[in-house]
């Protein structure tokens, strides 16, 4: 097997890879049970710091 043809087998297989990890996580960000998780994490740099606190215990 020549070198060429490992790079070229191995540059697809790892195209392939990367677009199926990013249709995985396009697909876990619009997940529709995952709204209110994102929500919250796009309010935490307008509460104050007690309220950062609770969020991080529970």
């Amino acid at each position: 097997m020549a070198y060429e043809t490992i790079v070229t087998i191995t540059q697809s297989v790892a195209l392939i890879f990367f677009i199926l990890l990013f249709a995985g996580v396009v697909a876990y960000v619009f997940w529709p049970g995952n709204r209110d998780k994102f929500e919250r994490a796009a309010r935490i740099p307008f509460e104050p710091g007690e309220a950062i606190a609770k969020n991080r215990k529970g």
